[in-house]
């Protein structure tokens, strides 16, 4: 696949996962697929400060997705063996090189830049796919088993 192919499928979600949500998003949808996505997060295993971790990545996902990629977007949240994963993707014209090797915090008085950052932070996992056809952004939470509820995994 090259990066004219703008809507060519661009993830396989293996068959042993748990398909969620799929849906297509812009502006109007953002609050209620965050909605969706406590609600599906929440039944697949996530809970208190990690499922609002979770939650709050992907709202930074989705609004991106409507800022700067195109107004528009996608979104699959889908179970598999001990994690929740997301995938947000658009067809803007994609993230810069320097944008996506700069890890560190936005400065606190930076009205913009916070989205990929947060998603990185509040993720365990956070995977992008790049270039002048769209951006498709991957992050995934550990589900804790039940005697480590409430814990975060270590790295």
């Amino acid at each position: 696949m090259t990066n004219a192919d703008a809507r060519a499928p661009r993830t396989v979600v293996p068959i042993e996962s748990s398909l969620l949500i799929a849906e297509a998003f812009d502006q109007a949808q953002v609050t209620e697929l965050r909605h969706s996505v406590t609600s599906c997060a929440h039944a697949a295993g996530l809970g208190g400060q990690r499922l609002d971790d979770f939650v709050l990545a992907v709202n930074e996902l989705i609004t991106n997705a409507v800022r700067h990629g195109g107004g528009q977007g996608s979104l699959r949240l889908w179970r598999r063996a001990g994690e929740v994963v997301c995938e947000v993707a658009d067809h803007g014209g994609g993230i810069s090189a320097r944008r996506l090797d700069d890890h560190s915090r936005p400065a606190p008085d930076t009205a913009g830049g916070w989205g990929l950052w947060l998603a990185r932070e509040l993720s365990d996992r956070m995977e992008v796919q790049t270039g002048e056809a769209g951006t498709t952004v991957r992050i995934s939470a550990a589900v804790a088993s039940p005697e480590h509820a409430g814990r975060r995994p270590t790295e």
